[in-house]
């Protein structure tokens, strides 16, 4: 089945880190619909020709996939999510600065809040040579709201051949490990992530975003995925308040798996 990958362009220098990473994502995978949109606050031919020059440039003999092109003038959170709509994206990768002051919002961080499909945030200054052997999921107590959102992740995996450990943080007064929610999830994570789900870590720290960086540092871990509970079916949406923290301040590329 033929994928569509949408990558932003607006000619900063966090965009052609999102760039570069989802042309190495899609290289070699035939396929893959890769379509950059070019963004600008006026329309100007010339920057745009060049930034398509400069984009056709990094494809290499090894790409096996397709490419194409689209523009959005002027650009914006809202207009981007529309244009993804009208171009039935199955993927958004976009590159960020990200915001390490507390409260801060970004663009990116926007998007994936209010994104209803998966958005792979690269943050700059992300290391040159591609890899993605080991994804950690972050996943809470509650029991997943829709387990088919894990076929993304399956499907990242088998691309790359990767193994997913879940991570489960909580409070150093905390219990987990079982509740009748948890062990659902574990069933299901064996069920829709098959042989690439690796095994559950569960880690005892007070500052939840402390405790995930700590072991993505610890661990050597590629990418974080993340299942945002803003836009759940089942219970109270929350405010997304860790994905958005994770949006702006991992230095490792997150995927947050939206509905």
């Amino acid at each position: 089945m033929n994928k569509t990958i949408l990558v932003p362009y607006d000619f900063s220098e966090a965009s052609e880190y999102g760039v570069q990473y989802a042309i190495d994502f899609a290289s070699s995978r035939p396929g893959l619909d890769l379509r950059f949109c070019l963004i600008g606050a006026r329309e100007d031919a010339e920057q745009f020709a060049a930034g398509k020059k400069k984009i056709e440039k990094q494809i290499t003999k090894k790409f096996r996939g397709t490419l194409s092109w689209t523009e959005l003038i002027p650009g914006s959170v809202n207009g981007l999510l529309e244009k993804c709509r009208e171009d039935k994206v199955d993927l958004v990768i976009m590159g960020t600065a990200g915001a390490r002051e507390e409260g801060a919002n970004t663009k990116t961080a926007e998007m994936v809040l209010k994104a209803e499909f998966p958005v792979l945030v690269v943050p700059a200054n992300t290391v040159d040579e591609f890899k993605l052997s080991k994804i950690a999921l972050v996943l809470g107590h509650n029991e997943i709201d829709d387990p088919n959102l894990l076929h993304t992740l399956l499907e990242v995996s088998r691309r790359f051949n990767a193994q997913v450990t879940v991570l489960t943080i909580a409070g150093e007064t905390e219990n987990f490990g079982y509740t009748e929610e948890e062990e659902r999830n574990e069933h299901l994570l064996e069920y829709y992530l098959e042989s690439f789900y690796s095994h559950h870590v569960y880690i005892k720290n007070k500052d939840v975003v402390e405790g995930i960086f700590d072991y993505i540092d610890a661990h050597a871990i590629d990418m974080i995925a993340i299942l945002p509970n803003n836009h759940v079916k089942k219970g109270t949406p929350s405010e997304g308040r860790l994905t958005q923290i994770l949006a702006q301040q991992s230095k490792t590329p997150l995927l947050a798996i939206e509905h």
